[in-house]
């Protein structure tokens, strides 16, 4: 029997588009829309006793970052704690955010849940912006009733994350810029300003220094072949990010070679241990079982190491091991981790524990940050300074020797 009419359930794409018109006083008005097309924009303004000019639509533009879902996070926590009610909350978002980017990813996430959807499969649609965590999250929030609350917390939970993210960046900034720095001046010295002093040394007719032929040779090879040192080295960036992206083995190589790095090493270990921690405990506290908990938090915690780890510990939990059993089985967390883990099983106090876990290790974080960013200024300046002290030294040692033997 065939069906009389068929329904097919299709989200309409809505656009942003801009508008120019006069209202009925004859005064010019402009203003921005959101709407399926330019036909709905011109009947809805018409309704309004507007006449419409001109309507343009407005690139989608921007790209979006885990600041803007943090800060969107926040936003909707704060709205919804003073009562304004959910959609109503996304609608202020959406259309006052400055990224369009943002802006259309919440109207459109507002239009399913309009259409039906609760908010944590809403999310789900979006599994690039919105992890198994923060999706977890809002439906623990929602099947309790108390979303607001849950959204204060994962609000929290995304700036502390956010802020240690910050400090590893600021931590790593140093060393990468020291390199940075120190290719782009030998690069300079050895292309422009060597050439020119092997061209006075010519007609010197004398037998030159050892260190001034080095550099004079290493200055021939960068002129002759710079652009294969530049194709190499793009290439070698390029094949490294991409090896690393797509190679598990590569991604646990790296991952445990930056653990044993000297001094950053430990504010790597101590950044991915706040992170775990503070992870672990915003799921346990919103009543997420604890095995469901790991499966959130092996996926945040950020370093191949510890995710292994922690797929190790669910396992071990789930057969009725204890957590701090299952942690001191895989060697990677301190004594003190899986002591204060210890009390907190015992008292009951799990998610309590791994918040002090967590708080302790983000300040470790920032003095650790604050304490190599002192040292690196020193080493910037004798690294760069023997760099460019060497070779100086190397094409004046020739000028040195004319004037001792004219002397």
């Amino acid at each position: 029997m065939a069906s009389v009419s068929a329904t097919v359930d299709k989200k309409v794409k809505e656009d942003n588009y801009s508008w120019e018109g006069v209202d009925k006083n004859g005064k010019a008005i402009r203003g921005e829309m959101r709407a399926a097309g330019t036909v709905v924009i011109t009947s809805t303004l018409r309704r309004q006793g507007i006449k419409v000019n001109k309507i343009k639509k407005l690139p989608t533009g921007g790209k979006i970052t885990d600041k803007d879902i943090t800060l969107f996070t926040r936003q909707m926590a704060t709205m919804m704690k003073s009562g304004v009610p959910l959609l109503q909350a996304f609608d202020i978002v959406g259309k006052g955010h400055s990224n369009r980017a943002v802006s259309k990813l919440l109207l459109d996430i507002k239009t399913d849940v309009e259409t039906g959807s609760n908010l944590a499969d809403a999310f789900r649609k979006y599994p690039l912006y919105f992890d198994a965590l923060f999706c977890n999250l809002v439906g623990a929030g929602e099947a309790a009733g108390i979303l607001d609350t849950l959204l204060d917390r994962l609000a929290t939970y995304k700036e502390k994350i956010q802020a240690i993210k910050s400090k590893i960046k600021s931590a790593l900034f140093y060393p990468i810029s020291i390199i940075v720095v120190a290719f782009i001046i030998t690069a300079v010295m050895m292309i422009f300003v060597i050439p020119s002093f092997k061209d006075l040394f010519e007609g010197f007719g004398a037998e030159l220094p050892a260190p001034t032929l080095l550099i004079m040779t290493i200055s021939d090879f960068f002129v002759a072949y710079w652009w294969m040192i530049l194709g190499v080295l793009s290439g070698a960036i390029y094949a490294f990010f991409y090896t690393w992206k797509r190679s598990v083995a590569m991604q646990r190589y790296i991952d445990r070679l930056a653990l044993k790095l000297p001094v950053l090493g430990e504010v790597i270990r101590k950044a991915t241990i706040a992170r775990w921690s503070r992870t672990l405990s915003t799921m346990f506290a919103a009543g997420v079982p604890l095995v469901e908990s790991l499966d959130s938090v092996a996926g945040a915690a950020g370093n191949f190491i510890y995710y292994e780890a922690t797929k190790n510990i669910q396992v071990e939990v789930s057969t009725g091991n204890s957590l701090m059993a299952s942690m001191a089985n895989t060697n990677v967390f301190p004594t003190m981790v899986i002591q204060m883990v210890a009390i907190g099983e015992e008292s009951g106090s799990l998610d309590s524990m791994l918040s002090k876990i967590a708080d302790f290790y983000e300040a470790e974080v920032d003095d650790a940050v604050a304490a190599l960013s002192s040292l690196m200024e020193p080493i910037i300046m004798v690294v760069l300074g023997s760099l460019i002290g060497g070779m100086v030294v190397a094409m004046y040692l020739p000028i040195f020797k004319m004037g001792m033997v004219v002397s």
